[in-house]
């Protein structure tokens, strides 16, 4: 557990290596192990990769408040100073694409690179014109009761060509009771006061500030083509990595190809 705060730690899977760092940052309610799959292929490569569990999430601290996405930037920020993470390439998926992209606007000087995992360009304010809308379309299923064995057979149908990392990883967004019943870590009241964060967020205003190269990573299917489109126009050093009808979950789903395309940015 890492102090980012003096009551907040964070929780992390940290693994050694001589090369440079990098820093891998989860969606809404998911957790650091769905990045199994990549830290593996990058850890062969012979880099540092610290997997991170935002707060509330996963085994980290669930402070009362901070559920915002600057909040967890800055959260970002002391984490790879208490680990003496120096120059990472920091890689966010879904909202925490959005966190790594606040996190390079405000400090320009930390990472080497940042890659944005079908989220980062995020801005749910075009989509919905409304709180109560978003909220509305987006609350979370209520999982309360349902049994891990269940949830994992789910998860296997719903993702039939996933590799056991990513349905591991999958899990891994809930705390198993000793009767075998599940429930997400992240409190459902946070989740949607993250969510409502999220809906306020306007990247595109954060574009300017960022200078350091950007990989998008957009996933198949999930009408961001404009919102992707504008990112790369604005931002100053930026490419596209796509991947055509793959999940929004791209780097559970598909590992060894994503770590590819983040082991190009240490080079950067």
């Amino acid at each position: 557990m890492v102090p980012v705060s003096d009551s907040v730690r964070l929780h992390v899977r940290d693994t050694a290596g001589e090369g440079r760092p990098y820093l891998l940052v989860h969606g809404l309610a998911s957790n650091a192990r769905t990045w199994d799959g990549v830290a593996e292929h990058l850890v062969a490569a012979g880099h540092r990769v610290v997997a991170v569990d935002l707060r509330g999430h996963g085994e980290s601290d669930a402070p009362a408040a901070g559920y915002d996405t600057l909040t967890a930037a800055a959260d970002l920020a002391a984490l790879i100073a208490e680990l003496d993470l120096v120059q990472p390439v920091v890689a966010g998926q879904s909202w925490g694409g959005n966190v790594v992209f606040q996190l390079a606007a405000d400090h320009p000087d930390t990472p080497h690179a940042i890659a944005a995992v079908d989220g980062g360009w995020i801005h749910l304010g075009d989509v919905f014109d409304s709180w109560e809308a978003c909220a509305a379309a987006l609350a979370p299923p209520r999982f309360n009761g349902a049994r891990a064995a269940d949830l994992e057979a789910r998860f296997r149908r719903a993702h039939p060509d996933w590799p056991d990392s990513g349905i591991a990883g999958t899990l891994a967004n809930f705390a198993i009771a000793a009767d075998g019943t599940a429930r997400p870590h992240l409190d459902r009241a946070h989740h949607m006061t993250i969510l409502h964060s999220l809906w306020e967020h306007a990247p595109r205003a954060l574009y300017p500030r960022i200078t350091v190269p950007v990989l998008l990573i957009p996933a198949g299917g999930n009408g961001a083509a404009a919102m992707v489109a504008e990112a790369v126009e604005a931002l100053k050093f930026a490419r596209i990595s796509d991947y055509p009808g793959a999940d929004h979950d791209v780097h559970a789903q598909r590992p060894a190809e994503v770590a590819a395309d983040l082991l190009r940015l240490d080079a950067r």
